[in-house]
């Protein structure tokens, strides 16, 4: 009889196991945008490396505005560096992003005074080092501006630009490799010859998952229920990805054969088969070698759900990645059973209100877990743990936001 475990026990062995990439490469810097950086980012100079000016203004020193009245002496354009210098009694007009001229402390804007010739007449003062951005103000020499398995966005490309790199290095991406099993089901296009046949759409599903995460995908389509078929498609899968996922096949029935070609064709180490989550109980993870192979059970919400809380992690920790799965606390706003003693991830809407997010099941089906169409709109999967209790209108519940997956 096969042992189920729970949940956290399932994330603990995958947690556990070596399965970082060790490959990287470099990109040009906007075409990184999504990847995993592989290396610290470490600032190589202060930014700004002098004193620059915020704004338009007077390049002035502070305690001269007693004097309500200062000479103009020169201009300091952006990009040029004046010779002459800020002393008692005079000022010299600064643009944004010039350096301070010498001897000043403070720059006055040029709303706060009045020119009268090449003078100007201080209406309204300033603080001591006002619109002056100091050195080192963004950040300074030898800062860790970014760390190492950060994902870059818009962000990161600025302060990498900033830093004048053009190239940066990343973790190559993992390839994931996916298929269908069964021979009910039919892939896009082919024709259906008898009633009991069904469209399959769970390896679309799972590839358009690992897509969002960022991986590489072979789509290897639909594959016939027998030992043969499916031995020949891990095998070749094994050989191009670092991860393959099946869809089906896990369960106990009589065709079920994916179990069997892993465990004993395969000769793969098994690191859990039926983890005591619903849906998706019967699903199998196993190692061969320094890649994964993750068979999902068959039915779409199943493996779909089972997919972002397996499959999307182990892209994450192959990419040395610090992303995780997007769960947050939220106020349920109706009363909600805790059905049976296993994790349970049920489909919900989820909308902000009252600066919390909020969940509710209006237009949710209730059925089998093969209802795909659950996650359609403003999804997110409420999480009942193992152990848990009827929910009542107004708990606080986590749950998985599935438009914030990536």
């Amino acid at each position: 009889m096969r042992n189920f475990i729970n949940y956290d026990e399932s994330l603990s062995i995958l947690s556990s196991i070596d399965f970082k990439g060790r490959t990287k490469e470099k990109l040009f810097l906007t075409n990184s945008i999504g990847r995993t950086l592989a290396t610290d980012i470490i600032a190589n100079e202060h930014s700004p490396k002098y004193k620059t000016s915020g704004m338009d203004g007077y390049a002035i020193i502070a305690n001269d505005q007693n004097l309500k009245k200062l000479t103009i002496i020169d201009k300091n354009p952006a990009g040029e560096v004046v010779e002459s210098s800020v002393t008692s009694g005079v000022c010299i007009k600064t643009f944004t992003g010039s350096l301070m001229p010498e001897g000043s402390d403070t720059l006055i804007p040029i709303e706060n005074v009045t020119v009268e010739g090449n003078e100007i007449i201080i209406n309204k003062e300033v603080p001591f080092k006002f619109a002056v951005r100091d050195i080192g103000e963004n950040y300074k020499k030898d800062e860790v501006l970014i760390k190492k398995g950060t994902k870059i966005g818009f962000a990161e490309i600025g302060v990498l630009a900033s830093l004048n790199i053009s190239q940066v290095e990343v973790y190559a991406k993992p390839i994931v490799a996916i298929a269908s099993t069964g021979s009910e089901i039919l892939d896009l296009g082919e024709e259906q010859t008898n009633d009991a046949q069904i469209r399959s759409s769970n390896h679309l599903t799972v590839e358009a998952l690992a897509k969002t995460a960022g991986a590489q995908t072979i789509q290897m389509g639909v594959v016939k229920d027998d030992m043969d078929s499916i031995t020949e498609l891990l095998e070749s899968a094994l050989e191009k990805a670092d991860i393959v996922v099946t869809t089906g096949g896990v369960s106990v029935g009589d065709y079920d054969f994916v179990q069997d070609v892993v465990k004993e064709k395969l000769g793969a180490e098994v690191l859990f088969h039926g983890v005591k989550i619903k849906p998706g109980m019967h699903i199998l993870v196993a190692k061969k070698d320094k890649k994964l192979v993750i068979s999902l059970p068959g039915f779409a919400y199943s493996s779909t759900v089972c997919a972002i809380l397996y499959l999307l992690p182990m892209i994450y920790k192959f990419e040395n990645s610090q992303k995780e799965l997007p769960i947050v606390k939220a106020e349920i706003t109706q009363d909600f059973p805790h059905k049976m003693p296993k994790t349970i991830f049920t489909a919900c809407n989820v909308f902000y209100e009252d600066e919390k997010y909020k969940i509710n099941f209006d237009g949710k089906k209730q059925g089998t877990s093969a209802i795909l169409t659950n996650m359609l709109g403003s999804p997110a999967l409420l999480i009942q743990k193992e152990d848990g209790k009827d929910l009542k209108q107004g708990n606080t519940v986590d749950i998985l936001l599935l438009n914030e997956l990536n």
